[in-house]
């Protein structure tokens, strides 16, 4: 039943898909409008910068904050069973 499920939602969304690639027309971007006065276009290299890089840059940064201000408890941090054991014992022995 999952696989009925998954093939309609996948129907679903390419025929989504579809029809907003076929209402918005690209031929009329080629028209300009009255006052339409675009500035020079990015490079390349201008263009990874602004959309990738800075944003990926950016992710990057605010992780390494959160990682490295993190002032959570110890006992309030989420650990596997077997790591959940290695804590209890450093914590009987003091470490």
């Amino acid at each position: 039943m999952d696989k009925k499920n998954a093939l309609r939602a996948g129907t679903l969304a390419a025929g989504t898909t579809l029809m907003m690639l076929l209402m918005s027309s690209p031929a009329l971007a080629l028209t300009r409008d009255d006052g339409d006065d675009p500035g020079p276009g990015f490079s390349v290299i201008e263009t990874l910068g602004w959309f990738v890089f800075l944003p990926l840059a950016l992710f990057l940064v605010i992780t390494g904050l959160v990682m490295a201000l993190d002032r959570s408890a110890p006992a309030h941090r989420v650990y596997t069973p077997a790591e959940r054991e290695k804590a209890k014992a450093k914590a009987k022995a003091g470490v």
